[in-house]
């Protein structure tokens, strides 16, 4: 029916035809093949409730996401006892927790700190209804106290060695699970005091914060940091953390770090920790 010619006319449209296929073809199928973006956890002390914590976060977490390239998925615990448990275990990637955790965390794990606020120290804080008749640590003698829970580093476990080392307390511990509970407990006179830190405390509602005074403070130490697990590679640790500083530079990033709160990121290594070891928290960690 076709000539030689005629063939050689229909087989070359047929190739470009099957070329045209291929070209549109390949694309889709190494879209649905093509490698998808590193899954890491992110571990967060349940320094207030689950709400508010992913409140504060999860805006951040989706800036970071942007920035690295990585997925990142938000893991809350229920109490601290939980979230120990589980950076003891190695379970998170990433982590924010308190400078004891890193200690246990990277004994345990080998946990690596990354960034932390360089704009202030870490402070227990112990507090007291504002019209209460409480005027010094001597007349909380054989009184009830909140606190967060054993371990939580500023508001109880640094708190309660003050309490009892420094100043020969004796007193009725009261585990809440959460600063913001601690708070409450106070305003609401189920206890006659309550240790928290600054920052958890100056993050209440006005009109709680309203109702409490400071009656004593800790010393400082550095605070909280963002901790990766040494099998995340370096090259992504370093990216996370270059990630985070960059965020940390522009208004909107600090608007949103504020909101942990983290107010002057910086970078950070197990060395601005190590002074903690000297303090003897040892006697007064729990293991739950």
């Amino acid at each position: 029916m076709f000539g030689q010619k005629g063939y050689l006319v229909v087989l070359k449209k047929l190739v470009t035809i099957a070329f045209v296929l291929v070209a549109i073809t390949i694309p889709s199928v190494w879209a649905e093949h093509a490698p998808s973006a590193k899954q890491y956890t992110l571990g967060i002390v349940p320094q207030f409730a689950q709400r508010k914590l992913f409140q504060a976060w999860q805006p951040l977490v989706k800036e970071l996401e942007a920035r690295t390239g990585f997925s990142i998925h938000i893991v809350g615990s229920p109490k601290i006892p939980a979230f120990e448990k589980r950076f003891m275990a190695g379970a998170y990637d990433f982590a924010y927790m308190n400078p004891y955790h890193l200690l246990l965390a990277n004994k345990t794990q080998g946990y690596i700190p990354l960034v932390r606020d360089g704009s202030r120290e870490l402070k227990g804080v112990l507090v007291v209804k504002k019209n209460s008749p409480i005027k010094s640590l001597n007349d909380l003698e054989k009184k009830v106290l909140a606190f967060p829970s054993p371990n939580a580093l500023g508001a109880s476990l640094l708190m309660r060695a003050d309490l009892v080392k420094e100043h020969g307390l004796n007193f009725v511990s009261l585990y809440v699970q959460t600063h913001s509970s601690v708070y409450l407990n106070v305003a609401l006179d189920q206890t006659e005091a309550g240790g928290g830190v600054l920052s958890t405390l100056n993050a209440q509602p006005k009109e709680l914060k309203d109702k409490l005074r400071i009656l004593y403070e800790t010393q400082g130490m550095p605070t909280h940091p963002v901790v990766a697990h040494p099998r995340v590679s370096k090259e992504d640790r370093e990216i996370f953390r270059r990630a985070w500083l960059d965020l940390a530079s522009s208004q909107h990033g600090k608007a949103l770090l504020e909101r942990i709160p983290m107010y002057r990121s910086i970078s950070t290594d197990f060395s601005d920790y190590e002074a903690i070891l000297q303090l003897g928290l040892e006697e007064f960690y729990v293991v739950d």
